[in-house]
């Protein structure tokens, strides 16, 4: 399966120099780069605290996996291709100006953890022949790393309090969307999809509604507001580092949510490449056809 980590390189280090790359060729305005600048530090601290969880391998594995469902939307959109219906909100509003920052952030790890993280838990499962139950706990110890991410994030591109009033339809949108209960979201698509996988049709109907109804949020949280200047808004590309916790080894699991509501995005712009959907539900793991 295509990992879209395109150096040679393998693990999370592979996965950490390709973020690099990307946060080095976008200037820090750009949508893309925003999420990119608050994932690295997400894949910096889950390798940092790789020894700390209970099957290392697992979680590196998935952590890969992960990661290469984003770089390969990022590799689709540089080739001139539709990514899936869950990225295009982002990469189409990637340089709106009245887009504001934390929205960007925000709507990357909507459609990373809604739709990719349970395709990606999936793809681990299979490949390393571990049932979904074995890697749940390991699963809810990344929640407080990715709590502490959020909580920065929000605090360092929240607008300041001379324009909060003006742009307060955004504060009420995006108070509404939280990193625990996405993940528990995407927990519940994990169990689903899961059980899915003996019937084919039923499983890339799930995995095609799903893509589409992230991608629907995603254009919601991306709702332009109002103009800003970009350049006061972003910090600086290391401003999240030193907020971020270290993974607790005594952090507890969280019970399982319900699922995202099954719904379909409307058409993107642009043109559609050949075989972009099947390339997704392949590299999956869902089988095709």
């Amino acid at each position: 399966m295509p990992t879209g980590i395109t150096d040679g390189a393998r693990g999370i280090d592979g996965v950490v120099r390709r973020l690099r790359a990307i946060a080095a060729e976008l200037p820090p305005t750009d949508g893309v780069a925003v999420f990119n600048r608050m994932y690295l530090t997400v894949t910096e601290g889950v390798g940092a605290g790789l020894d700390g969880f209970a099957d290392p391998t697992a979680v590196a594995e998935l952590d890969v996996l992960f990661a290469g469902r984003y770089l390969l939307a990022v590799d689709a959109v540089a080739a001139g291709r539709r990514p899936p219906a869950c990225w295009r909100p982002l990469f189409e509003l990637r340089a709106d100006p009245e887009v504001h920052p934390l929205q960007f952030a925000l709507a990357g790890m909507n459609a990373h953890i809604q739709h990719d993280l349970p395709l990606a838990v999936v793809d681990t499962c299979r490949r390393l022949g571990r049932e979904p139950e074995q890697l749940e706990d390991d699963y809810h110890r990344i929640n407080g790393l990715l709590a502490g991410v959020e909580t920065a994030v929000r605090e360092q591109l929240m607008p300041g309090p001379d324009v909060l009033e003006r742009l307060e339809p955004m504060t009420h949108r995006i108070g509404a969307w939280s990193v625990d209960t996405a993940r528990e979201a995407a927990w519940g698509s994990v169990r689903l999809l899961w059980g899915l996988r003996g019937r084919p049709s039923a499983a890339r109907a799930c995995a095609t509604a799903l893509d589409g109804a992230v991608g629907l949020l995603g254009r919601a949280l991306l709702l332009p507001l109002g103009l800003r200047d970009p350049a006061a808004d972003v910090p600086a590309p290391d401003a999240l580092e030193s907020d971020v916790p270290a993974l607790d080894a005594q952090a507890p699991g969280t019970p399982v949510a319900g699922l995202l509501p099954v719904a379909r995005s409307g058409p993107a712009t642009g043109g559609r490449a050949p075989g972009g959907d099947q390339a997704q539900l392949e590299c999956s793991g869902l089988p095709s056809a």
